[in-house]
């Protein structure tokens, strides 16, 4: 079987994780070997996925946006697996989002019907791959976002060439620190141009923004730039409203995973007054948490108090569990305060921070906690552990904690999904090309 063959239905000793010379398993039987990343089965180093907490983080998030009547479209791109994306979907979301054309044919062919494309896509030949990709896939309702005219001009023109597409929806972005309209007056020549060219096939079919690329090392600033461009983003709302009428149906999309709180305070009101607007938040790595970025996110987000449910303000920080985690080895101990661990920039980033040890496991028992271990540093292929004085030994497994599992997940094929007793009980094929 060459390398180009490896498929879903013969997964083999060539991915991470899987048992060095175990004869090759379809991906639905690897859940059921009773497999443990701690008991020398499986190949380290793999990426691992607590059931329990991503159930108990889907659940909680969906009872949020239920209990602020709005909806979610989480983001496909931090795990990239149609299994997990599929799993929100039938826990009540609205639909999905993705970042680009092929994180969009990845959906589409996984049977996704309803997306949010949350990024301008290019020129001309982004909307003529665009059109090839949307021209086998009739069912689709995408809503892409735009946030100039030009980029407007070359969709109309694209749709209005090829009359067997399915409709596109346009969202006119605005934004702050990263895409997006800067201005009202940039949004009402977007706008302009749009209202201008759309038909049938193409259309307005809302207003966008992404207020996480506002943010700044200064909490303070942060929210106030956030806050600045949701009021830019309510007036837009206004300014279309004014232009088509309010028979219309919209969609109001924002929000990332941690700042969604700002988005209901400032978008939730056009929700409840205008029927035919439907706020859609997209955050997408709070499903997952982490012992990083988004535990110092959610930390703030609980100081500003704005996690609310029911009336009643509850902590974020206590009802998100992180997920994900890295299982590696100790291979060397050089020096008496060093572990060099078999895990390294090819398994895991160090963007938004180090991985954090968690467990220490020799011989198939979990030995305790390590408090004290510190990751020094990474290279490739090794972690730098500091010991803190722990009695950590060659062959050892530790469990590691990760920081922004959206630039974790995507150096990994597979992801195992582990019971409470860190058993492998599934397994999730990414996509991430």
């Amino acid at each position: 079987m060459s390398d180009l063959h490896l498929t879903l239905d013969a997964i083999d000793d060539r991915m991470r994780g899987f048992p060095a010379g175990h004869a090759p398993l379809p991906l639905a039987e690897i859940g059921r070997q009773g497999w443990k990343p701690y008991d020398g089965t499986m190949s380290l180093p793999l990426i691992s996925l607590d059931r329990s907490a991503f159930d108990g983080n889907v659940a909680l998030m969906m009872r949020y946006v239920r209990d602020h009547g709005v909806a979610i479209a989480p983001h496909a791109k931090t795990p990239m697996s149609t299994a997990l994306a599929r799993g929100l979907v039938e826990a009540g979301a609205w639909g999905t989002t993705v970042a680009d054309i092929r994180q969009a044919s990845v959906l589409l062919k996984a049977g996704f019907d309803r997306l949010i494309l949350a990024n301008e896509i290019g020129g001309p030949a982004a909307a003529g791959r665009l059109a090839a990709l949307l021209a086998g896939h009739p069912e689709a309702r995408l809503h892409v976002f735009v946030d100039s005219p030009e980029l407007a001009a070359i969709l109309l023109e694209t749709w209005r060439s090829r009359e067997e597409l399915p409709p596109l929806g346009l969202l006119l972005e605005v934004g702050a620190g990263r895409a997006g309209a800067r201005t009202i007056e940039a949004a009402q020549a977007v706008l302009d141009t749009i209202l201008a060219g759309e038909s049938a096939g193409i259309s307005l079919s809302g207003i966008g923004a992404y207020e996480g690329a506002a943010a700044t090392v200064d909490p303070e600033e942060s929210i106030r730039r956030i806050d600045e461009l949701m009021a830019l983003t309510v007036e837009t709302h206004r300014l279309v409203r004014d232009r088509i009428g309010t028979e219309r149906s919209l969609i109001l999309t924002a929000g990332g995973s941690v700042f969604f709180d700002r988005v209901i305070a400032h978008l939730r009101p056009i929700n409840a007054l205008d029927a035919a607007t439907t706020l859609v938040l997209r955050s997408g790595a709070i499903f997952f948490h982490d012992h990083g970025v988004y535990e110092r996110g959610l930390a703030a987000l609980d100081a500003r108090s704005g996690f609310e449910i029911s009336g009643e303000t509850v902590s974020a920080s206590i009802g998100f569990k992180p997920v994900l985690r890295i299982w590696a080895e100790v291979l060397s101990r050089p020096e008496p305060d060093l572990a060099i661990c078999g895990m390294g920039l090819r398994d895991v980033a160090m963007d938004q921070g180090l991985p954090r040890p968690l467990a220490l496991y020799r011989e198939g028992r979990r030995i305790g906690a390590l408090d004290e271990a510190a990751v020094a540093r990474l290279n490739d292929q090794h972690a730098f552990v500091t010991t803190g004085g722990g009695d950590l030994r060659i062959g050892d497994v530790i469990e590691f904690g990760l920081s922004h599992p959206c630039t974790c997940l995507d150096r990994h094929a597979l992801v195992y999904g582990l019971d409470a007793d860190s058993t492998v009980i599934d397994a999730f094929a990414t996509s991430f090309g």
